[in-house]
């Protein structure tokens, strides 16, 4: 812990899908552990909502409006860190689609390109543009966020399950890749939690008993912090 008692203090880290739901309520909370945070989302004004809320937790963040699935900018983006950061402390594979749920033979080839484009696809790609970046960084630190339906093969979810267990494999094979360096990359399977995804997938839920976005950000602090030594684990919340 720094001496100021805030375990994020000086590090730099970059959340996806940062505007709303998991990826915003993250974004404060590092932004309040003492972060500068890097938001990346596609809408500006959520951008600078979560701007002016963490301006008020007295914190600041730079604002990167950005379509994960402009893969171009994604690469772009990883040259621009450099320059202007020179490292990267904290990365956060947030940002998720649900895309549709239907019968794995009548899936809508653009949906499932969306998902897998989005879910899996972008985060190799930031591991691509950005390991460099955490490498540099004496204890980098990579978290990205699952879901138990790439585990439990649920009828109808093909797209996104199929993303979600991709992204698990993919995960603990760079883990693999990264363990005798200062890096340390795991996964976070946030549980039920009151999301736009989550009721998407399940309308006639009751979002008041569920977890709120909030509720759920304390690990990430846990796997983002310099003392961290857990490498290739999935934690459940």
């Amino acid at each position: 812990m720094t001496g100021t008692g805030k375990r994020l203090e000086g590090r730099l880290a970059l959340v996806t899908g940062a505007s709303r739901g998991i990826g915003a309520a993250v974004a404060r909370r590092f932004a309040a552990e003492g972060a500068h945070v890097i938001l990346l989302a596609r809408t500006v004004g959520g951008l600078e909502e979560r701007d002016d809320e963490i301006r008020a937790l007295g914190g600041s963040a730079t604002l990167v409006p950005l379509d994960l699935r402009d893969f171009d900018k994604l690469d772009q983006m990883g040259a621009s860190l450099y320059q202007r950061f020179g490292k990267l402390d904290v990365l956060v594979g947030n940002a998720g689609v649900l895309g549709a749920l239907s019968p794995m033979g009548h899936f809508d080839p653009k949906t499932w390109a969306q998902v897998i484009e989005t879910n899996l696809t972008a985060n190799w790609r930031l591991i691509r543009s950005l390991d460099p970046l955490l490498r540099r960084s004496d204890s980098g630190r990579a978290v990205f966020t699952t879901c138990a339906a790439g585990r439990e093969s649920r009828p109808y979810w093909g797209a996104y399950a199929a993303s979600k267990a991709a992204l698990e494999t993919m995960v603990r094979i760079y883990a693999g890749e990264v363990a005798k360096t200062a890096l340390r990359v795991n996964l976070i399977d946030p549980g039920i939690v009151a999301t736009k995804l989550r009721l998407q997938g399940f309308p006639a839920e009751d979002r008041a008993a569920l977890k709120t976005p909030d509720e759920v950000v304390e690990p990430f602090v846990a796997l983002a912090s310099a003392e961290c030594a857990l490498n290739g684990e999935l934690l459940h919340i």
